[in-house]
């Protein structure tokens, strides 16, 4: 499955953004030796040749842009609106198990109930479509705006990732 991912990294041009944005990514399909495996691979908005990901299946994003652009604004809202999305979905899918399913019925993962459970959970992977620059999740509006409010030269880095 494909989706599409955004790093949020201090940069000072567009190129030192993608830069930074490729080592996110890079972290987070293990490429780093100090990353682990969320996703199995990456394509970025500025590859060309791909027939499968990035432009070939989303059409053309901007390769980076600032934050406080309104491309960035529409990166940034997108990536925030997806990753809200992804967790209210699951957590109605958690809500209805514990309404639904007895406890056997959920440890034996009856209709993915633990699956969403974990997704509710999730640091990373599939359901988080918002990272910081060192490849950790985004994950509640306290950070992200933490995040966009201490930095004076944030850019946003999207990436189809598949999974």
């Amino acid at each position: 499955m494909h989706m599409i991912i955004y790093t949020l990294v201090e940069a000072s041009t567009r190129d030192d953004a993608v830069a930074t944005g490729k080592a996110v990514f890079d972290r987070l399909v293990g490429a780093d030796p100090h990353g682990g495996a969320v996703f199995d691979y990456f394509v970025t908005f500025d590859q060309e040749g791909t027939t499968v990901a990035g432009k070939a299946r989303w059409g053309d994003l901007p390769v980076a842009a600032r934050v406080n652009s309104d491309e960035g604004q529409e990166l940034l809202e997108r990536g925030w609106e997806a990753t809200k999305s992804e967790f209210q979905r699951n957590l109605n899918r958690v809500q209805e198990a514990l309404d639904e399913l007895s406890d056997d019925e959920i440890m034996r993962d009856e209709n993915l109930a633990r699956h969403a459970f974990h997704q509710v959970g999730a640091y990373d992977g599939p359901s988080i479509f918002l990272y910081d620059e060192h490849g950790c999740g985004i994950r509640h509006q306290g950070q992200l705006d933490r995040i966009v409010d201490e930095s004076d030269d944030l850019w946003v880095v999207p990436a189809d990732v598949h999974f």
